[in-house]
């Protein structure tokens, strides 16, 4: 038989298998000379942004929201003086492989375009340089408010155009509530008045009760900046000289809604609690004992450090390691990272005693004080102005003779005060709740800038406060 057919068979397919694998070997180098001329222009441009990632209503929220860039190279460390942030606010920097964090030390603006940029790129091993700029906008803020009724209590949730309220939580009798980056908390007297804590989300949905020492009081409820964690002081139903807990401070994580609160307790101080307040941005404790003993302690009173006798705790600024007291002999503000101390700058236009002192990030002062006239009778009237660090001092704000300020609060960017106002007071009885407040208040909101305000929202106890009303 001859083979011929199959030897012409076998050398064709030897042909086109050369052909093909010609033909592959060069599409291949043509692939590796594209792909060596891709990292080669990739090289030559210098580092390109693959990847940002940033939360803007985290970072309005809280401090320590990041901005973070991922580009096409290793890069090699960003010096901070290479950022610009605007608007202007403190951050750091970091460098990780092909990234770069921007964390910002305070809450930023709300409903506000920030842009950051990055001058100087450059890779880990060198090349050209090249320049980053990113920008974002924050969210219009939220805030939440009480308001008291005849017919039952709500907390409302509205933007600052007030015009868009929205009640989230109602109940019979509400005392106080905070909040925090995940949760509303609000202290209640049920029907058979007794305490409770319910713990809600943002909106108000999944309510849950929480457990309480005992039957008793809840007082100075307080939410902490980080790790949804909140405190209270409770005091036993009946109290004896002998027996009954009195205004012991507890504190509790909403993660774990169904644990027992912890006892905060120092040892060797008097255990209760006169005023206490969470220390921004860290899990320290600053107290103040019915003996007048200021303690700086741990997040479960450990390690506690004596910062010597006070009167009232007046604030601790977010994003700030200085908080304000008033001492028998004045008003001083301490430095918690090292317990020194000195006395608070006094304004350089003083117009009469101080009722409250709020601090700020930036080691200025919200102050209330009473007016005075030329030869020092009181007018009635209470300013509120901004103390610079260096004394310079710009008011804010005045309120008429006719009303009372109760509280002054910062949001947590610092950009707005919100002063606590019972109008018309003489007429303006207070309810009889443990915490009583006027049948009517107003939430009057400030732009610290200038002083202008934003809106006036009927209710009080707004969720930027880190202390109930006084």
């Amino acid at each position: 038989m001859s083979t011929e057919p199959s030897t012409r068979r076998s050398h064709g397919r030897r042909r086109r298998g050369r052909a093909f694998a010609a033909a592959f070997a060069i599409v291949v180098g043509l692939l590796a000379v594209f792909g060596l001329a891709g990292a080669a222009a990739t090289v030559a441009q210098g580092p390109r942004v693959t990847q940002v990632q940033v939360d803007p209503a985290a970072a309005a929220a809280a401090s320590g929201g990041r901005l973070i860039i991922t580009t096409t190279q290793s890069l090699a460390e960003v010096d901070p003086s290479q950022v610009t942030v605007t608007p202007a606010t403190p951050f750091a920097v970091d460098t990780a492989g092909r990234s770069v964090g921007i964390r910002f030390a305070l809450p930023l603006w709300d409903d506000t375009a920030y842009t950051v940029e990055i001058a100087d790129v450059t890779s880990l091993g060198g090349g050209p340089t090249a320049g980053i700029a990113e920008t974002f906008r924050t969210p219009a803020a939220q805030v939440e408010l009480l308001q008291r009724g005849a017919d039952g209590d709500t907390i409302f949730r509205t933007d600052l155009s007030g015009e868009n309220a929205v009640p989230v939580f109602t109940h019979p009798h509400i005392e106080d509530f905070r909040a925090t980056s995940t949760h509303l908390v609000m202290s209640v007297r049920t029907e058979d008045d007794r305490a409770g804590l319910v713990m809600t989300d943002l909106d108000g949905a999944n309510p849950r009760e929480l457990t309480l020492p005992g039957d008793g009081f809840v007082s100075n409820l307080q939410s902490a900046d980080r790790g949804d964690t909140i405190g209270f002081t409770f005091s036993d139903a009946a109290i004896t000289a002998d027996s009954g807990r009195e205004s012991l401070l507890y504190t509790m994580s909403l993660r774990d809604p169904d644990a027992e609160p912890v006892e905060i307790a120092v040892e060797g101080a008097d255990p209760r609690i006169a005023e206490w307040r969470f220390v921004p941005d860290t899990d320290s404790i600053l107290l103040l004992s019915f003996d007048g003993s200021l303690l700086l302690t741990g997040s479960e009173g450990e390690g506690a450090t004596a910062l010597g006798s006070a009167v009232t705790i007046e604030g601790i600024a977010r994003g700030s390691t200085a908080a304000v007291v008033e001492r028998v002999e004045g008003l001083v503000s301490i430095d918690l990272t090292d317990a020194a101390d000195g006395p608070l700058v006094p304004p350089d236009d003083d117009p009469g005693p101080v009722s409250t002192v709020t601090p700020l990030p930036d080691g200025s002062t919200i102050r209330t004080a009473a007016v005075l006239e030329a030869d020092g009778a009181p007018t009635g009237r209470t300013s509120i102005s901004l103390v610079a660090s260096d004394g310079i001092t710009r008011l804010l704000s005045e309120v008429a003779d006719t009303d009372a300020v109760l509280q002054v609060c910062v949001s947590p960017s610092a950009r707005y005060a919100a002063v606590l106002v019972a109008p018309d007071a003489v007429a303006n009885p207070y309810d009889t709740y443990q915490l009583p407040l006027p049948e009517r208040t107003e939430t009057r909101v400030l732009e610290l800038a200038d002083g202008a305000e934003v809106v006036s929202l009927a209710g009080s106890s707004i969720s930027w406060c880190q202390v109930p009303p006084a």
